[in-house]
This record gives structure tokens, C-alpha cells and sequence, in this order.
């Protein structure tokens, strides 16, 4: 009998850059030809059927023009489509398009199209460089550091896929006047998050500057860019793979993405996670770890912000309490959740444990309580 020993140890460095900024595309092309993506000429934008003729084509032109061979791979926009089928045709489009090896993807679009793009990434030719550009602020929130993609199916959210680092970022403010309210309000649901998880002081910022946000003041835009980016860097560099601390992030999330999926995706993304807030909230007060006026305040700030914080009308509430299980976080069919500590913090309830085993009467109590929305 032999063993050879195969050893692997590898020592990797992920880093990118996150640029913020107005009308950036000349500058991602900039970067293209200065070696962002090395000697590669083979760009496949991917982006979907909405930001194709508002954002990509406009980049389509600019990367053939300086030499690039590109071509773009269109997807019908929304949730719905973040699947293993969907995957699987951008693929074949790709690959009938003679993309091999030798080629980058730049993603063009919002958190859809990244998880998407990016987890093609990781696996195409087992895999390629990418780039994100961000067009919507909840892609600024919640899809710009981390490097987690994923697509959805029937029975679980973001559970298949993989970490992937992009080789740039760019956050195009100047995107977000083109997005319906729905989409703003939606990006700020995960901004009202970080704030909540990690910053107090940058809560009182939103509440003083929400007005601002609206009418897209370049200074406050920026900030609300670069504060996501910070928090949610702060928690990702510690860790990156999602074992104890990053579990932080999905504050909201367990009954915002059951809602999400329960309502059939009427509901955005941002709008599901608001209800979860405060499903959340609630769940905190219950617990001591919020005083009364704290709740009010997250929920009257979300409010401010065009979001939801009751119970749609045609939602089935026992439905959504079962759906509950289908949460990363559960564990030996344990419902699990993270708390907010006050605001502007988390209850870790070991060390390095920030979610903690939740009865399902408790949780479903809470939510048939809800208030009920038209």
C-alpha cells in the first residue's frame, strides 16, 4: 500500500477596488485596457432585459470601440429569474458564442444580475475574471463586498453557489435616477440594515438626510455608497466564509426572504427584507434586546423611506411561518435568528455565535400580530 500526499496550500490574494462615482463607464473601459483584466479581449456582459438599453448597450459600444470583442447576454430582470436555469442558458449563449477560457465577465446591472453573472464566473471554464457595475443602490448595499453568489430554487434561497471575488467593483450613482422609487426604497431597506447591525451614528445620519437621498444630493448619495461599503466590508474581512460572524449580515432576512418567496417575488427584495426588519424588531423587544422607543424608531424609519413594515393582505401568514425553514440559518430543523442589540448592534449569544434558536410559536405569534397591509 502507498499514499502520495497531494499538498495544495495556497495563499491567496482576493483584494479589488470599489470605485464610487457619476457616468463611470468610461473609466471601466479605461481600466479594461489598462490591464484591469490582463491581455483577456473577450468581454460577455451579462445584465438583464431593463439595464440593457439603459446601461449595457451604451458599454457594449464603448468596449468594441476600444477593441474589445464583446457581446452582450440579456435575462428577463427580477428574482424570478436568479435560478439554475436561467444560469444554464447564459452559458450555452456564451459558449455558442465561442467564449472559452480566455474571457472576462462584466456584469451590468443589480444584485440579480451579479449573483448571477458572478456565479457563471466561478464556474465557467472553471473560472474566469469578473466585474461588477452596480446600477442600483441595493446592488451598493448588499452586492458590491463579499463576493457571495448564488441562485434560488423551490426549496431554499441562496444555497447553491459559491464565493467569488470580482476583479472591480463600480458603484454608478448616477444609475440610481434612472430607477423607478420602488428600486431606491428597495436598495435602502439593506442600507437601514447596516445601519441597525453595526452603526448608530449612521442610523441618525438616514434619518436627517432621507430626504436628500431622494432627490440624489451627490454628498449624501456618496456617503450612503461608501458607509454600506465600509460595514459590510468590516464584517466580510473578518468572515469571509460565512462561519459565525458574517451570519450578522442576514438580520431581517429570515422572514424577509420567506415573504419574498411566499408573495411569488411581488414583493422586492429590499421590501421583503423591511417587512423582516421588522418582524425582527418586534422579535427583539420581545426578547430585552431593544427598548420600545428603538422599535419605533427603525420601524418610523423605514416607513420614512417608502418601505413596508406590515404583513401584505394576500399573504397565507401559516405559509410564511413554514416557509421560515427553508433559511440558511436553520440548523437540526431549528428556527434561528439574529438579534439586533439596541441599534447599531448584534447579541452575540456565544462566542461567535450571533443567531440564536427561536421556538416557532414565538416567531409565528409575532408575525400573525403583524399589522395587515392593502
Amino acid at each position: 500500500m502507498h499514499t502520495f500526499h497531494v499538498s495544495l496550500k495556497k495563499v491567496v490574494d482576493d483584494s479589488y477596488d470599489i470605485e464610487t462615482g457619476y457616468e463611470l463607464e468610461q473609466k471601466l473601459v479605461e481600466d479594461m485596457k489598462n490591464g484591469l483584466i490582463g491581455t483577456i479581449s473577450n468581454v460577455a456582459i451579462i445584465t438583464d432585459h431593463n439595464v440593457k438599453t439603459l446601461h449595457a448597450e451604451k458599454i457594449l459600444t464603448l468596449l468594441k470601440q476600444a477593441g474589445f470583442h464583446a457581446d452582450l447576454f440579456v435575462f428577463e430582470a427580477g428574482e424570478k429569474s436568479k435560478t439554475r436555469q436561467t444560469k444554464e442558458i447564459l452559458e450555452d449563449a456564451m459558449l455558442a458564442k465561442g467564449f472559452r477560457r480566455d474571457c472576462c465577465i462584466l456584469a451590468v446591472g443589480g444584485g440579480v444580475v451579479t449573483d448571477l453573472a458572478g456565479f457563471i464566473a466561478g464556474t465557467y471554464a472553471r473560472g474566469v475574471p469578473f466585474i461588477n457595475y452596480a446600477t442600483t443602490l441595493l446592488a451598493a448595499a448588499d452586492a458590491s463586498v463579499g463576493g457571495k453568489t448564488a441562485v434560488d430554487t423551490p426549496l431554499a434561497t441562496n444555497l447553491i453557489g459559491l464565493f467569488y471575488q470580482p476583479k472591480k467593483v463600480y458603484l454608478d450613482i448616477a444609475a440610481w435616477k434612472t430607477l423607478p422609487k420602488r428600486q431606491i426604497a428597495s436598495g435602502l431597506a439593506e442600507t437601514v440594515k447596516h445601519a441597525c447591525l453595526a452603526d448608530h451614528d449612521f442610523f441618525e445620519y438616514l434619518k436627517q438626510h432621507v430626504d436628500d437621498i431622494w432627490s440624489f444630493h451627490p454628498d449624501v448619495c456618496e456617503h450612503v455608497a461608501q458607509e454600506n461599503c465600509r460595514i459590510k466590508y468590516t464584517v466580510v474581512m473578518k468572515d469571509e466564509r460565512e462561519a459565525g460572524l458574517r451570519e450578522v449580515l442576514n438580520l431581517g432576512h429570515t422572514v424577509g426572504r420567506a415573504i419574498e418567496t411566499v408573495s411569488d417575488y411581488r414583493l422586492l427584495h429590499g421590501e421583503a427584507v423591511s417587512v423582516g426588519l421588522a418582524a425582527e424588531v418586534n422579535l427583539s423587544y420581545q426578547l430585552g434586546h431593544m427598548s420600545q422607543t428603538e422599535r419605533d424608531d427603525v420601524l418610523s424609519l423605514l416607513e420614512r423611506c417608502q418601505l413596508p413594515v406590515a404583513i401584505p393582505s394576500y399573504i397565507d401568514r401559516e405559509a410564511l411561518v413554514q416557509k421560515l425553514y427553508t433559511d440558511k440559518k436553520v440548523k437540526n430543523a431549528t428556527l434561528r435568528f439574529v438579534i439586533q442589540q439596541g441599534i447599531g448592534g448584534i447579541v452575540e449569544f456565544s462566542d461567535g455565535d450571533f443567531a440564536v434558536p427561536i421556538k416557532e410559536e414565538t416567531i409565528r405569534k409575532i408575525i400573525m400580530d403583524m399589522p395587515k397591509a392593502p
